[in-house]
């Protein structure tokens, strides 16, 4: 079997409450309430999982993520959360139990369907597939402040070479935004896709384990932007729907967050809601607690439990 993940950062489980709730103004995929939620296609099931670990506090990014890309409590292992990008520690458990590490060490593939600016990920020092420009230039004086995500970390450990917008140009990798619209307003040239184009290429270039991130839904939420959480939710339900439509038969899709955010524009923080895991295919998930059991999901999924 295989795994793809669709990972949306900042959308968690909230009440139905229109004034604060964009989750409540259509029927998407993770349109999910405590009371039940939009009813999921193709034998969808629908698994709750928590954000804090226990550990006081509003979750972050880094850490949560840390644990999802490692299946590790990070946040319990460090206690307490940690915000934006993995600070030392957490870059020291990425680096060790990354289960993309876990799935090429097993002679698997893996793959990031995310493509960035080459220049980019050159200022980071990270590993990169052939491209034959750099798009940006990161001036001297911002080089310090750029720090690497938990997911581009996790798949450096494996190994993995990261896609450029020349691959997104050449259909063999997509832009965040899913449509390629945010990056053309920042003067990237990238194409424009649909649903149903990113889908594709997205089938395309799958491997044993392959993952995919957006988190424009976090970014509205910490905006408190009502129009930007809509149309964040709205472009990446689009996507996930048709990844599910075109799934193959042999592959499991999992989609999840790190923590909720969105699903109450009345605060420009995190929240502590849990977090839906949607689930499609065959394959049986192991029970999953935190935001950590989707990355050891994800592994008892390939017949690599940890």
């Amino acid at each position: 079997m295989r795994v793809a993940i669709l990972f949306t950062d900042g959308v968690g489980i909230g009440p139905r409450d229109p004034a604060t709730n964009p989750l409540t103004r259509r029927p998407w995929l993770l349109s999910q309430f405590p009371d039940g939620g939009t009813p999921l296609p193709h034998g969808g099931s629908r698994h709750d999982v928590d954000t804090t670990f226990g550990v006081e506090g509003r979750p972050q990014s880094a850490s949560n993520q840390t644990a999802i890309f490692t299946g590790q409590p990070a946040p319990r292992l460090l206690g307490r959360h940690v915000l934006g990008y993995p600070n030392a520690p957490l870059k020291v458990l990425l680096a060790a139990h990354s289960i993309v590490r876990t799935v090429t060490e097993a002679g698997r593939s893996a793959t990031f369907a995310n493509a960035y600016p080459a220049g980019y990920l050159d200022a980071l020092e990270l590993r990169r597939r052939p491209s034959e420009g750099v798009d940006v230039q990161i001036p001297a004086r911002f080089l310090r402040r750029l720090k690497p995500s938990a997911s581009t970390l996790a798949m450096a450990a494996g190994g993995v070479a990261l896609r450029t917008l020349d691959d997104a140009r050449n259909g063999e990798g997509l832009t965040h935004d899913v449509d390629g619209s945010t990056a053309a307003r920042r003067k990237l040239v990238v194409p424009a896709r649909n649903a149903l184009e990113a889908a594709t290429i997205f089938w395309k270039l799958s491997a044993d384990f392959t993952l995919f991130e957006h988190y424009l839904a976090d970014e509205a939420g910490h905006a408190q932007d009502l129009e930007a959480a809509e149309r964040a939710l709205e472009t990446f339900d689009g996507f996930a729907r048709a990844v599910i439509e075109h799934r193959p038969a042999d592959c499991q899709v999992l989609i999840c967050s790190d923590h909720g955010n969105v699903e109450d524009l009345s605060t420009r923080g995190h929240t502590q809601n849990p977090v839906a895991v949607l689930s499609f295919g065959e394959g049986k998930l192991p029970a999953m607690q935190t935001v950590a059991d989707v990355g050891n999901a994800a592994l008892a999924l390939l017949g690599l439990a940890a």
